[in-house]
C-alpha cells in the first residue's frame, strides 16, 4: 500500500497526448484495496485518502487504472491503457441519466483489464513463491504454465500500458498476407502509408527533467532530442559531478527482451567519456553505427574511438585492435580498460555507410546483410546492443524495429510495425523519423520474409547444394530452381531506365532489354553540343571490401569503341575482363574493340598493343593508351577468357577460379585504384558470374560462410538480369564448393 509509489507512477505515466494543456496536472482519483464493480468520477467523496474531485464542466479528461501489489521487499505494478478522451457534463443530483451511464461504461472495461492484470500478477508472484521453496524449481514460469491471453512477459506488459487506440486499430500483419498489405498502403502514391504513418501516437510525453537541467544541456547534440527520465540509462554518479549520471541515451524493448537496445546520439567531444563509460557499464559488446561522420559537409557524429593505437576517454582506454573495411560497412574491433580495474573487454563496432545523405536506401538487400553480420557477432550474453544516428532516433529506430520484427517473426509469424515504433516512441522520442523510413522497414521486412535466410557455414556447403538439388515435396521443381525464380521476383520498374532509352542512346544498347539502372550507370563526361556523349551501357558493381570496385558493361559495337576507352580513361580502368569471343554460335557477340598489330585512334586517345601472351584457359594483352590531348599515357591489360562453351557453362569451375584469382593478382600487383571492367556480350550472365565469384569467394576466405542468392540478388539491384540462367546460377555454387578444396588459390 505504497502510495508515494502510486505517485511516482502517476508522474512518470504523465501525458499530454491529448489536450497537450500542461497547467491540468495528473492527479490520484482514489485507492481501492477491493476494485469495485462500478466507479463515478468526480462524486467528491473520498476513497483510500484521495479526494475524487468534482469534474469541471466542459473539460476533457483522460483516465487509466494502476494496479500495485507487493511481495515482500518488491513491488509489482501495472496500468491499463488510456481510455479515449472524455469531455464532463454538469450533473445535478437525480438518479443516473445515459450520459453518467456512459462514463461508467468506459470505467467499466478498464477495471475489466486491470482485474485481469492483478490476476496474472498475483499468479505471477504465487509461482515464484512456490519456487523459492523448491530450488530445484526455476523461479520465472514458463509460457505453458501461464495462458498466453495473460501476458506475464515485462515486455508485453509494457505494451499493454502503452497501449494507444491506434495499436487497436492496427494489429499485427501475419507474414502470408505482408506482400498484399504494403501493396494497399503504397496504392495512391503511398496515401495510406502516409496516412498510417501520421496517424502513430508522436509519444508519451513524459518528463525529461535531467535532460534540461543547465549541467547537461551542452551533453545533447540536439536540443529537441532528449532522454526520457523513465527510460535513460543512468550512469553511476561521479561524486562531486553535478550530472555525471547522465547521458543522451535511453533503453529501448525488443522482442519479448526487455532493454534489449540502448538507442544514443552520434557523441560529442565532451561526451565521449561518458559514451565509453556507458559502453563499460552496461557491459555492451556491440556498437551500431548508422551514420558517416560527415554528410552533407555537416558534422552528424564526432570520432569517439582512435584511428590507431589507444586513446583514454574519462575513465576507460579504448585501443582499435582491427578494422575491416567492406563495401557497405566496416568493422573496428577495440580493448576497453577501465581505470582500477585489470578485466579487459572486446568491443565490436559495426558502421553502416550505404545510408544515402537523403532519404533511405534504394534497396534494403544491403542493410540486411549488415544487420544480419551484427546479430551473428553479437554473443548471446552481452549487455543492451548501442545502436545510434545522429540524434538517434530515425536510422537507429529503423535498425530496432527490423531487427526486433525478424526477431518475431521466427516466433510468431507476424509483424507488428505500428506497435513497435509506438511502445519506442513510449521510451525515446522522435523514434522512426519520417515516412519513408517507414515504408524502408515495411520493404526490409517483406525482402526478408520472401528471400529467407540463405547464407551457410562454408563447411555445410556440399550438404546444402545437395538439399538444393533435390525435388521439393510438393513441387516438380528442385529447391536450386526455386531459389533462381526467386531472383526474379523483383522486377526493375521501367521508371529506373532514363538515359539508356532516350532515343539518341538507343543504339548504343547490344541488347533492347538489357540496360544499366539510371542511379549506377556509368556516366562519362559530357561533349559540348554532342546530345548523349554521357551514356555507354555500362554499371557500377559493388565488390566485397570496396564500393564500384567493378565495371559490368556489354562488349563493345563498332559505334561504341570510342566511348570504350573513354570510359576506361575517364574512371581509370587499367584492367578489362572478356568473357566471351569475337563471335559465338555465328553471330557478332563483341566487336574487336583493340589493334591487334599497330597502333590505333579511338578519338581522344591512342592505343599501342604492347604484348599478347596465350595462357591455357586465357589470353593477356596489353596495350599502351595514350591520350593524345596531354601526352599522358597508361597500361591498360585485357584478359580474355577462352575456355568459356558457346552453350551452357565450363564442367568444372577449377579453371575460372584460377583465371578470377590471376586477374585479382594483377590488379594488386599493379596496384591501380579504378575498378575492373568486365564484360561478356550483353554484360549480365558471365559478367554476372565472374563478380559473383569474385566476391563470394572473398567473402568465404574472410567470414567462412556462402551466401550466393543474396550475392546476386544484390548485384541485380545494380544492374538487371546478373547471373542470367539458372545454369550460371548452379556454376557459381559448384565453382564455389570446389573452392573449398583449395584454399590457397591468391593470397589477400
Amino acid at each position: 500500500k505504497d502510495l508515494d509509489l502510486l505517485k511516482e507512477i502517476s508522474r512518470k505515466r504523465r501525458s499530454i497526448r491529448y489536450g497537450r494543456e500542461v497547467e491540468l496536472k495528473p492527479y490520484i482519483a482514489a485507492h481501492f484495496d477491493v476494485l469495485p464493480t462500478e466507479f463515478t468520477l468526480g462524486d467528491d467523496k473520498h476513497y483510500g485518502g484521495f479526494t475524487n474531485k468534482q469534474l469541471q464542466s466542459g473539460q476533457e479528461y483522460v483516465f487509466f487504472v494502476l494496479a500495485v501489489m507487493e511481495h515482500a521487499e518488491s513491488k509489482m505494478y501495472a496500468t491499463s491503457p488510456y481510455s479515449d478522451p472524455v469531455v464532463s457534463m454538469d450533473l445535478d443530483p437525480q438518479p443516473i441519466t445515459d450520459e453518467e451511464e456512459g462514463l461508467i461504461w468506459v470505467v467499466g472495461p478498464v477495471l475489466a483489464v486491470v482485474f485481469i492484470i492483478c490476476i496474472v500478477i498475483a499468479i505471477l508472484l504465487y509461482k515464484r513463491k512456490r519456487a523459492e521453496s523448491d530450488s530445484r524449481k526455476s523461479s520465472i514460469p514458463n509460457s505453458k504454465e501461464i495462458p498466453s491471453h495473460h501476458p506475464t512477459d515485462p515486455v508485453e506488459l509494457r505494451r499493454l500500458n502503452f497501449q494507444t487506440p491506434g495499436m487497436a486499430s492496427h494489429p499485427p500483419i501475419p507474414i502470408l498476407e505482408l506482400a498484399d498489405h504494403i501493396e494497399r498502403l503504397k496504392a495512391n502514391d503511398n496515401l495510406k502509408f502516409s496516412q498510417e504513418y501520421e496517424s502513430i501516437d508522436p509519444g508519451q510525453q513524459f518528463t525529461w527533467e535531467h535532460s534540461n537541467l543547465e549541467v547537461n544541456k551542452p551533453k545533447n547534440r540536439y536540443a529537441n532530442v532528449i532522454a526520457y527520465d523513465h527510460s535513460r540509462v543512468l550512469l553511476s554518479a561521479i561524486e562531486g559531478i553535478p550530472g555525471s549520471d547522465y547521458v543522451n541515451a535511453n533503453y529501448i524493448d525488443g522482442y519479448r527482451k526487455q532493454n534489449a537496445y540502448i538507442a544514443t546520439q552520434g557523441s560529442l567531444p565532451e561526451t565521449f567519456g561518458d559514451f565509453w563509460r556507458m559502453i563499460w557499464e552496461q557491459r555492451s559488446a556491440t556498437v551500431v553505427m548508422m551514420t558517416k561522420l560527415e554528410e552533407r559537409s555537416r558534422v552528424k557524429c564526432d570520432q569517439y574511438w582512435p584511428s590507431r593505437g589507444t586513446e583514454t576517454h574519462g575513465l576507460v582506454q579504448v585501443t582499435l585492435l582491427d578494422t575491416v573495411e567492406l563495401a557497405t560497412y566496416c568493422v573496428r574491433t577495440f580493448a576497453l580498460y577501465k581505470n582500477g580495474s585489470s578485466e579487459k573487454r572486446e568491443v565490436r563496432q559495426f558502421q553502416f555507410t550505404a545510408w544515402p545523405d537523403h532519404g533511405v536506401p534504394e534497396h534494403p538487400t544491403p542493410f540486411l546483410a549488415f544487420l544480419r553480420r551484427v546479430k551473428t557477432c553479437n554473443p548471446p550474453d552481452a549487455g543492451p546492443m548501442v545502436v545510434h544516428c545522429s540524434a538517434g532516433v530515425g536510422r537507429t529506430g529503423c535498425f530496432i524495429v527490423i531487427d526486433a520484427m525478424l526477431e518475431r517473426i521466427k516466433h510468431e509469424k507476424t509483424v507488428d510495425i505500428y506497435g513497435h515504433v509506438t511502445l519506442m516512441r513510449a521510451q525515446r522520442n522522435y523514434m522512426v523519423q519520417t515516412e519513408d523510413q517507414y515504408i524502408f522497414i515495411h520493404d526490409a521486412l517483406l525482402e526478408a520474409v520472401t528471400c529467407g535466410n540463405t547464407e551457410v557455414p562454408a563447411r555445410n556447403l556440399y550438404a546444402y547444394i545437395q538439399k538444393l538439388t533435390q525435388i521439393e515435396t510438393g513441387e516438380n521443381v528442385t529447391g536450386m530452381e526455386l531459389e533462381f525464380k526467386r531472383l526474379a521476383s523483383s522486377k526493375a520498374h521501367t521508371s529506373r531506365f532514363i538515359s539508356a532509352n532516350l532515343p539518341c542512346n538507343k543504339f548504343k544498347n547490344r541488347l533492347v532489354n538489357i540496360m544499366p539502372y539510371e542511379s549506377t550507370r556509368v556516366c562519362l563526361q559530357p561533349i559540348r553540343g554532342v546530345e548523349g556523349s554521357d551514356y555507354i551501357n555500362a554499371s557500377f558493381i559493388d565488390g566485397y571490401r570496396q564500393q564500384k570496385a567493378y565495371i559490368a558493361t556489354q562488349g563493345p559495337l563498332a559505334e561504341t569503341t570510342e566511348d570504350f576507352w573513354r570510359m576506361l580513361w575517364e574512371h581509370n580502368s587499367t584492367i578489362v575482363v572478356m568473357l566471351t569471343k569475337l563471335r559465338e554460335m555465328g553471330r557478332e557477340k563483341c566487336h574487336q574493340y583493340w589493334p591487334a598489330e599497330r597502333s590505333a585512334r579511338y578519338q581522344y586517345f591512342v592505343v599501342d598493343p604492347m604484348a599478347e601472351y596465350n595462357m591455357p584457359q586465357y589470353i593477356l594483352r596489353e596495350f599502351k593508351v595514350t591520350d593524345a590531348r596531354d601526352g599522358q599515357s597508361r597500361t591498360v591489360r585485357q584478359f580474355q577468357f577462352t575456355d568459356w562453351p558457346e552453350q551452357g557453362v565450363p564442367k568444372s569451375g577449377e579453371g575460372f577460379i584460377d583465371f578470377i584469382g590471376q586477374v585479382h593478382k594483377t590488379k594488386e600487383q599493379f596496384g591501380q585504384d579504378g575498378p575492373i571492367s568486365v564484360h561478356c556480350s550483353a554484360g549480365v550472365g558471365r559478367t554476372g558470374v565472374f563478380i559473383t565469384l569474385s566476391i563470394v569467394l572473398e567473402r568465404m576466405r574472410y567470414e567462412g560462410v556462402v551466401d550466393i542468392f543474396q550475392t546476386v540478388k544484390m548485384l541485380r539491384t545494380q544492374r538487371p538480369a546478373m547471373v542470367q540462367t539458372e545454369d550460371q546460377y548452379q556454376f557459381c555454387y559448384r565453382a564455389a564448393l570446389e573452392y573449398l578444396g583449395s584454399f590457397d588459390h591468391y593470397a589477400t
